[in-house]
């Protein structure tokens, strides 16, 4: 979701309500870092700590989610394989995803670009990473 009155108003969706961003990471402090850095940018932050509990988010009725950033390593569900889902997925293939790991492997950066991640970011996560993530935004 973009907005007509440009970089400024990056954390504020339509009606001034904030951009929601759902955030995946199976660490607690990697979910509460990212957490920081993007509600310090005015986004909106639902966190949780795995694939299948985003899915389960969002498949609930109008979850209302601009865009989703997950871990790439977590146990029962990758990042990789929760991207696959959401894109194959007529009602969610819309959201952007951000795929983030603290392995720089180029073949997997390159992957995941390819099923249709907006972006992959290398942890830790820095405040010119959230940054550029207003430019992702549809």
């Amino acid at each position: 979701m973009s907005s007509p009155r440009g970089p400024k108003a990056c954390g504020g969706g339509a009606a001034d309500r904030p951009i929601h961003v759902l955030a995946v990471d199976d660490s607690s402090v990697d979910r509460a870092v990212i957490a920081r850095l993007l509600r310090s940018s005015k986004y909106r932050v639902t966190t949780v700590d795995s694939g299948k509990k985003a899915l389960e988010l969002l498949g609930l009725q109008e979850p209302n989610v601009n865009m989703i950033i997950t871990d790439y390593w977590m146990p029962e569900m990758t990042g990789y394989e929760l991207l696959k889902i959401v894109k194959e997925s007529s009602e969610l293939r819309e959201i952007p995803v951000v795929i983030m790991s603290s392995e720089n492997v180029p073949n997997r950066i390159n992957r995941c670009l390819e099923e249709g991640a907006e972006d992959f970011l290398l942890k830790p996560v820095r405040p010119s990473d959230v940054a550029r993530l207003c430019n992702r935004m549809r």
